[in-house]
Formats: structure tokens, C-alpha cells, sequence
């Protein structure tokens, strides 16, 4: 299949195959303006309706930022932070309607304020060595608030609070060490190991994606017995338990080969 790319509003999306490459391109720090947000947005809904796509990875362009978040000049000019950022909020991924697909962000420099809320929006997050993470709002009297709600449930409650009052700092080190991240790479490397990792994952069942997001984001914050009444509640659970993939992955284990995935 071929690779297609398309490029607006400052952002730049590669489809190759069921992999769905979303580049943030606004020299010099990737920032985020209105129309970049609705972009981004509709992006991820075609991403999410799409059959053959089954993977997105996000990043950002050149070698010192993923993204700052609002750009505030575009703030300055007049955009309201109360503006229509579009159906999933700013950038698209701080409440993505029923994104049900693996997200993975290649982190490749300074992601702060909103460009951090957008790497917590994604399933698997690889770092570059020299990423960095802020929460500069409270500098300036503005609730993240994506960030708070979703950061408690990434790392420990006084690591979360800390970082949310005090606008400080967080290098890839110690975001490995909390377990914000997945991998730490050298620098220039993101992106290679995204798009590994996105490879790894086109070739795998179809129907488990979603089921796997689906019991993680429901059964989040309730205990373990109402978590298996939820299991067997979900749609996206009972089509994988009726599906011929289920079947064809026993038949390829007996066989000794790979299986041919159908997602049905």
C-alpha cells in the first residue's frame, strides 16, 4: 500500500498501510492554535472511524519540542481559552469520544502544558533522553485541567501534586521512574521505536485492541469484583470471545504458524 501525507493547519498526518502518522509542524515550537486544534481533532475522529487504519502514532517536528501547548500568541491576538477546540477537547486528546484504537506519542523534546496533556492522552509513550514536561499554568492562574484529572492516575498522588502547584520541571528520567513512559531512547530515536512498536501492533489481532482499551477505561476506578461484571458487559469483550480470530489463534498456535488475522 501506498504511504499518502497530507499536510494543514500546521499539521502534517503519513498513512502507511494501518498506521497513521500525526506530525505537529508549526516551526519553531510546534504550538497549538485554534485551527490546529479543530485539525487535530477531526484527524483523530477519521482516525477513529476508519477499518484500516489501526494505529496512530503523534509527534513532533524538529529536534527540541513536541509541543508547548495554547500558543500564546494566537492567545494574545484574541483566542479565548474557553474557545470550541473541537469534540475532544484541546489537540484533540484530552477526551477523544470512543477512541478505542492504540495512540502512541514519539516524545521527541520540551512537551509542555497542553502538548504534555496530549502525551497523557495516548497509550504508549516513548521519550527521547533529552524530552522535558512542565505544568507552567499555575504561573499564570489557569487550571490544567486534563492534566489534573488524568496525572493522578499515571503516578503517585504527591508526585501529581507537586508537579500541577509548583510548574517545576520533569526530565525523561524521571518520568521513566514514575512509569509515565513506556521507553526512554537516545535522542532522534522516537520515532523509530514509535513506528516499531506501531508495526508490532498492526500485526496483531484487530478485535483486542479495543476490548483491552475499553475494560482498562471502565473498569479504572472500581473494585476488582465489579470489574469482571463490567468484563462480561462489554461489547467489545463478547465480539472477541465469538470471534473466528479467536479461533484462528488457537488453529495457528497448534499449527506452528502465524495466524491470519480476519478482525471478525
Amino acid at each position: 500500500m501506498s504511504v499518502r501525507e497530507s499536510t494543514k493547519d500546521g499539521v502534517r498526518t503519513t498513512r502507511d498501510g494501518a498506521i497513521l502518522e500525526i506530525t505537529l509542524d508549526r516551526p519553531k515550537a510546534n504550538a497549538i492554535d485554534l485551527a490546529a486544534s479543530r485539525r487535530l481533532n477531526d484527524i483523530v475522529s477519521a482516525f477513529r472511524d476508519d477499518p484500516e487504519l489501526r494505529i496512530a502514532i503523534i509527534t513532533g517536528s524538529g529536534e527540541k519540542f513536541f509541543s508547548p501547548g495554547w500558543d500564546l500568541k494566537a492567545a494574545a491576538g484574541g483566542e479565548e481559552s474557553d474557545s470550541d477546540w473541537g469534540v475532544g477537547g484541546f489537540a484533540g486528546f484530552n477526551y477523544p469520544r470512543n477512541l478505542n484504537k492504540p495512540v502512541i506519542a514519539a516524545v521527541n523534546g520540551i512537551a509542555c502544558g497542553g502538548g504534555f496533556e496530549i502525551v497523557l492522552g495516548t497509550d504508549i509513550i516513548v521519550m527521547e533522553e533529552h524530552a522535558k514536561f512542565a505544568l507552567p499554568e499555575i504561573n499564570v492562574a489557569v487550571l490544567a485541567d486534563a492534566a489534573t484529572i488524568k496525572l493522578r492516575r499515571r503516578v503517585p498522588y504527591h508526585v501529581a501534586v507537586e508537579f500541577l502547584m509548583t510548574g517545576r520541571w520533569m526530565d525523561a528520567a524521571e518520568a521513566k521512574h514514575w512509569g509515565m513512559c513506556n521507553h526512554v531512547v537516545p535522542k532522534g530515536q522516537g520515532l523509530t521505536k514509535a513506528r516499531e512498536i506501531a508495526r508490532q501492533l498492526a500485526d496483531g489481532p484487530p478485535l483486542l485492541y479495543p476490548a483491552i482499551k475499553q475494560l482498562l477505561r471502565h473498569s479504572e476506578m472500581v473494585p476488582e469484583h465489579e470489574a469482571f461484571e463490567l468484563h462480561d458487559s462489554l461489547a467489545a469483550v463478547q465480539k472477541v470471545l465469538r470471534s473466528e480470530d479467536l479461533k484462528e489463534g488457537a488453529r495457528a498456535f497448534s499449527e506452528k504458524r502465524k495466524p491470519q488475522w480476519k478482525g471478525k
